[in-house]
């Protein structure tokens, strides 16, 4: 049985943690329209900091990310 890696991700996540950890999540970032998650800003800045300098709900891609992040493997 495989098992299932549990992330909590919140507003002060750094987006440079949240990619190295689950690299998956970037087309959920790219879907809300923050595409440049390879600039240095991007590295310094929370999950909070980048919504909002993005005009993102800041709520709406944590449940969308930590949603693709927490799904059983294959699915």
């Amino acid at each position: 049985m495989e098992m299932l890696k549990i992330m909590d991700l919140s507003r002060e996540s750094m987006i440079s943690e949240i990619l190295e950890d689950f690299p998956e999540a970037m087309p959920k970032f790219q879907e809300l329209g923050m595409h440049c998650l390879g600039c240095p800003a991007s590295q310094a800045e929370t999950l909070e900091q980048a919504c909002m300098v993005h005009g993102i709900d800041v709520d709406k891609l944590l449940a969308l990310v930590n949603e693709e992040a927490n799904k059983p493997a294959g699915e």
